[in-house]
């Protein structure tokens, strides 16, 4: 299991060991031990998979209070998928990092507490899975506008399939500083 750092701290890349031959494939998703020793020391409580159409984007969303760390994959397709801080007070605070997670190249994403997430598909659909360290609250729901331009990011999409939800999500700027997570160091 190879372990990836990206520009923001604690968004970490997990490459699983793959050991495949013509009957199918074979890996590790998650060892607790494993994690730990890369700085994942986190309990799941909470697993979720969803299925979307090319074009769909989910996101971003956070939860504040009771925030929630994901450890994301991909089953069936291709997304590109994205955290963003959103820590008050962070030296990251607005920044952004995106991975590919596709079925192909079984990678994990994991987006700690305090950082919202969103994804979009890429393939013509994509089964999703994550694992949450908080269960999901409906009154700590939050979302940031996908196209926020102070955070800029790079969509390999223009014009996205959105819900309601995200296609009314605020700007980071129209946010009340206390419905966002502090940076703690």
């Amino acid at each position: 299991m190879k372990f990836i750092e990206t520009s923001l701290p604690g968004c970490i890349v997990i490459e699983p060991q793959v050991f495949g031959d013509s009957r199918g494939f074979f890996y590790e998703s998650f060892n607790d031990a494993k994690y730990k020793e890369a700085g994942i020391d986190r309990h799941f409580v909470q697993s979720n998979v969803s299925r979307s159409a090319r074009g769909v984007l989910r996101g971003l969303h956070y939860q504040w209070p009771h925030p929630q760390g994901k450890l994301v994959s991909v089953l069936e397709g291709e997304v590109y998928d994205v955290a963003v801080d959103i820590r008050r007070g962070s030296p990251t605070f607005g920044q952004w990092a995106g991975v590919m997670l596709t079925a192909e190249n079984h990678r994990h994403f994991w987006i700690p507490e305090g950082f919202a997430h969103g994804f979009c598909v890429v393939s013509e659909f994509a089964t999703f899975s994550y694992q949450c360290t908080d269960l999901y609250d409906a009154k700590a729901d939050g979302g940031v506008r996908w196209d926020d331009p102070a955070i800029g990011v790079d969509w390999p999409l223009s014009d996205p399939l959105l819900s309601d939800k995200d296609a009314k999500a605020p700007l980071l700027a129209e946010i009340a500083p206390e419905r966002l997570p502090e940076y703690t160091a």
